[in-house]
């Protein structure tokens, strides 16, 4: 029988009417199999993944494939961002095996979990060079039963080499000297830039992801020196081409997972919400600095799109729209010429074509993908304004087709990034709405996903709060935490951002090797207890922890933050040795443990001279800003810089600290320099 209908997640629901008799991911899926001793067959997708669809459709869907599946295996069917921690090991477990990785991942595995081959899609019936996935079934069935030597084999390597995957790289904390010269970050980003296409911005060839982190790194780099163009370049192109492709949504706001080509037309259409969150994070920290009217737009847009349409019940932030619609990838984006004629009428149609590059005949798949990347400079106010509301005549057409899929739950990481964006933008760019959003975020999230304990739940969809979090968790929600303090100046954030790091310590933290692991002590269905610093989709949750290290370490002057964040930057610099690129996180983190500026508004908050000070710190492009607002009666703590500064002749004032020493105050914004 078929297990998945008493389950919330909506990838997970969407096989729940499968001929294919699956359970999902714990112990009684495995006990099955050790019982029956057949082998597992662990498949893993998520709700807005298009290949995913294809092989449901192809063979989860088939009575004939789902007769040979049920027969010969038990079926485990996961769902990768309800359980990040499964998706991370048997991923892992593939690419050891020498294959690239991806979506729909199908793992093959002992009846005790432990894998012993895999692949990502296979086809029924046979195409592409690949074998039908039927063949593949009885294939490894009948190696199961009778060649159980070459399956030992393989399952003693894995498992030997997922452990020593899980043992992190450290090297000594010595003296009171930086651990890492900030040199080498500028060298890591040199190199960076030198990879980066030049014309269309972005990672060497197709596919090409955002990779925020990435150029996080690069523009911190150039913002240290302001010599180097090719830096500033490196990042401002990719943007100006992101934001004028195919890759954004230019009628609905919001980006797209990656492109599938060289120049950001072609998306894979999914929106996921990790990549929104990260990519406002980093065009309000490049426009700080350029002041570009697409960056703000593009901000203003997204954040827009997120709190119109991301926002599920109770207000956390929904997971992702999926590619398809009605079974059709990126049906629901894309347009013919002609529909756009009918709509706007033949003037404003040949206006609109003009600019976003549509034609009888198309850009994909004779259908036309909205883009400005032919001509990606901005027109004339009044032109802009004239294809804003021609957009509008479109979406609203748009909203009439079949949505995409949307999946609805609440999870506690992503949303932890899209609470720092939203707050951080929301000071930036003046949007209280922005905030209160961010805010109730974090209230849903705060309030319903603990337990009695104080233990967040990952996941939460249909009321139900399911799935013990994982490290990232905890450390996006710290990280938001400490951004919402910045902007707000509430000092009960801070608590609650203690108590999540009390439990980290607490259930993940690992006392001798250093850092924390990805799962608490008590996860009982793994076969491997993780432990890396590697960006993936989404920041490291080792490496966020630096930076909110380095912010508590600011923000109350107690050395204990100072010494965690020099601690597990320690823990996993060795791997610098190797491969640099998955570190970005850990080492933006870490320059800010180097070079943090605490800038601390003391005034009235409703006062318009406190205002301005406050207009000119989110004004600027300071990755590395520390923000702290005080009213005049509010004291701080006697070992903090600025304890006992206060109003200057009875004016607001800005004191500017480092290395724990605060420079004269500044009543004036003009004066501010940084």
């Amino acid at each position: 029988m078929n297990r998945l209908a008493g389950e919330t997640s909506p990838y997970l629901l969407q096989h729940a009417d499968n001929p294919v008799h699956w359970w999902a991911w714990g112990e009684e899926a495995l006990a099955e199999a050790r019982r029956s001793n057949r082998p597992i067959l662990l498949s893993v997708g998520y709700a807005a993944c298009h290949w995913c669809h294809v092989m449901a459709h192809e063979s989860f869907e088939a009575p004939e494939v789902a007769a040979v599946m049920n027969e010969l295996f038990v079926n485990i069917k996961v769902d990768r961002e309800e359980r990040p921690d499964v998706d991370a090991i048997y991923m892992q477990a593939l690419q050891l095996l020498g294959e690239h990785g991806g979506w729909p991942l199908t793992m093959f595995c002992t009846p005790s979990g432990e894998p012993f081959w895999g692949g990502t899609y296979f086809p029924y019936p046979a195409r592409y060079g690949r074998p039908s996935f039927v063949d593949v079934l009885r294939g490894v069935s009948q190696a199961f039963h009778d060649k159980p030597q070459d399956v030992e084999t393989n399952r003693v390597g894995l498992l030997k080499a997922l452990n020593e995957k899980a043992v992190n790289k450290a090297i000594a904390v010595k003296g009171e000297g930086p651990l890492l010269p900030l040199a080498l970050l500028d060298r890591i980003a040199t190199r960076l830039a030198e990879e980066c296409d030049p014309v269309w911005g972005g990672f060497g060839q197709a596919p090409k992801f955002p990779s925020p982190y990435l150029f996080e790194l690069v523009w911190r780099a150039w913002l240290r020196g302001r010599d180097k163009t090719r830096l500033f370049d490196a990042v401002t192109v990719t943007l100006d081409r992101m934001c004028q492709g195919g890759i954004y949504d230019h009628l609905g706001g919001g980006f797209a997972r990656y492109a599938t080509d060289n120049e950001w037309l072609i998306p894979h259409f999914e929106k996921m919400l990790y990549d929104n969150a990260q990519l406002i994070d980093l065009l309000t920290l490049v426009w700080q600095e350029t002041k570009s009217p697409l960056y703000a737009r593009r901000v203003a847009e997204t954040c827009d799109w997120a709190l119109r349409e991301m926002v599920a019940d109770g207000g956390g932030f929904a997971a992702s729209y999926d590619a398809d619609s009605e079974g059709v990838e990126g049906k629901f984006y894309v347009w013919d010429a002609a529909e756009i004629d009918a709509v706007l009428g033949l003037e404003d149609a040949a206006f609109f074509r003009q600019a976003y590059d549509v034609s009888p005949s198309g850009n994909w798949e004779h259908r036309n993908i909205l883009h400005r990347n032919r001509a990606p400079a901005l027109l004339s106010e009044a032109e802009e304004q004239r294809l804003a509301a021609l957009r509008a005549k479109l979406k609203a057409v748009r909203d009439k087709r079949v949505w995409p899929g949307w999946d609805d739950k609440v999870l506690a990481d992503w949303n932890g990034l899209l609470i720092a964006a939203l707050a951080n933008a929301s000071a930036v760019f003046r949007r209280d709405d922005w905030l209160t959003a961010a805010v109730r975020a974090w209230r849903f999230v705060m309030d319903k996903m603990r337990d009695d304990g104080g233990r967040l739940f990952h996941s939460r969809r249909a009321g139900k709060s399911l799935h013990r979090a994982t490290l990232d968790d905890y450390a996006n929600m710290a990280r938001a935490g400490v951004a919402l303090f910045e902007v707000t100046g509430e000092a009960a954030y801070l608590g609650e951002v203690q108590a999540l790091i009390a439990v980290l310590d607490r259930h993940f933290a690992d006392a001798a090797g250093g850092g924390y692991f990805i799962t608490a002590d008590d996860a009982a269905d793994l076969i491997v207890r993780n432990k890396h610093c590697h960006d993936n989709a989404v920041p490291s949750g080792n490496g966020t922890l630096v930076g909110v290290f380095a912010r508590l370490w600011v923000l109350s002057g107690d050395a204990t933050w100072h010494d965690k964040a020099q601690r597990q930057v320690a823990a996993f610099a060795g791997e610098l040795e190797g491969n640099f690129f998955p570190l970005m996180t850990l080492l933006n983190g870490y320059q800010t443990l180097q070079e943090a500026t605490e800038l601390v508004i003391v005034g009235d908050p409703a006062a318009s001279a406190t205002e301005a000070l406050r207009r000119a710190v989110y004004a600027r492009s300071l990755p590395n800003k520390i923000v702290r607002q005080l009213t005049p009666d509010t004291a701080l703590p006697g070992g903090h810089p600025a304890a006992g500064k206060g109003l200057v002749g009875g004016k607001p004032a800005l004191y500017v600290c480092r290395n724990m020493t605060c420079e004269a105050p500044v009543t004036d914004p003009e004066a501010l320099r940084l």
